[in-house]
């Protein structure tokens, strides 16, 4: 893959140091680098395999690591993404975002995706390594869609009535994350990936409605909007037990 200068200098520039050191087995490559789309927006995702006698000493010191391998402008970990051995780091003077996952070889065991081997000492032994690991996307099923989307719309409800409206606008983003946009993927064949380049999906237009403006009525119709077409994807797979009362019992609280 052909990366724009900046990226491509940036990565060069990370392989050459990590290959003058010796803490360091292997860097891969996740994200767009192997899912394709790569463009000067996107960001650097780099899975750094660390020498177990070494893992705990570099662990300790990713920020100074971080600091090695660039005009580093500001980094931290990844607890909010459910990920402590994330470091996110945004580098300068052109800015560009390059996420630095620190593990064992003997942890990529489970993978949601397979990486991309952009340096290894011993590459046959990364390569065997990833050979022998699960991977599997994780796709939530339409029970699990079913079971949370009533509970929601619910919460966003109430908090439109009691005037957070704020609140409740950020209940619709959310549903679109975690609800809408993985439907709309599915009914498109493709990966459960959030709204990501969800632009790209011939419905994807249909969101739209479920935006609203800082408004109880539009609020209100927004809600209404996004259950509709939960309603309307929910057909595609049919949940086993859907959720008695539903969808009048909403309708009637929005």
């Amino acid at each position: 893959m052909t990366l724009p200068d900046p990226h491509n200098t940036q990565l060069d520039s990370i392989l050459d140091t990590i290959k003058g050191g010796v803490r360091i087995d292997a860097v891969l490559g996740a994200g767009s680098l192997i899912w394709g789309g790569f463009d000067i927006h996107s960001d650097l995702d780099l899975v750094i395999i660390v020498a177990d006698a070494e893992y705990e000493a570099v662990m300790a010191a990713r920020q100074t690591f971080a600091a090695s391998l660039g005009e580093l402008i500001t980094a931290f970990t990844g607890e909010h993404v459910g990920e402590p051995r994330l470091l996110i780091c945004l580098y300068g003077p052109m800015l560009l975002h390059v996420d630095l996952k620190f593990v064992r070889l003997s942890d990529l065991t489970h993978m949601v995706e397979r990486p991309a081997i952009l340096w290894a000492r011993d590459e046959a032994a990364v390569t065997a390594t990833l050979d022998r690991a699960e991977i599997v996307w994780p796709e939530a099923d339409a029970q699990w869609f079913e079971d949370r989307v009533w509970t929601w719309l619910h919460y966003g409800a109430t908090k439109l009535h009691r005037g957070e409206l704020f609140e409740a606008i950020g209940m619709l983003a959310f549903l679109q994350e975690r609800v809408l946009g993985p439907m709309l993927m599915r009914r498109a064949g493709r990966l459960q990936r959030g709204v990501r380049r969800i632009e790209q999906v011939p419905e994807a237009g249909r969101l739209q409605a479920v935006h609203a403006a800082y408004d109880a009525v539009d609020i209100a119709r927004a809600l209404k909007a996004a259950m509709a077409l939960y309603l309307d994807l929910r057909a595609d797979a049919p949940p086993a037990r859907p959720a008695p009362h539903m969808p009048d019992a909403m309708q009637a609280f929005i």
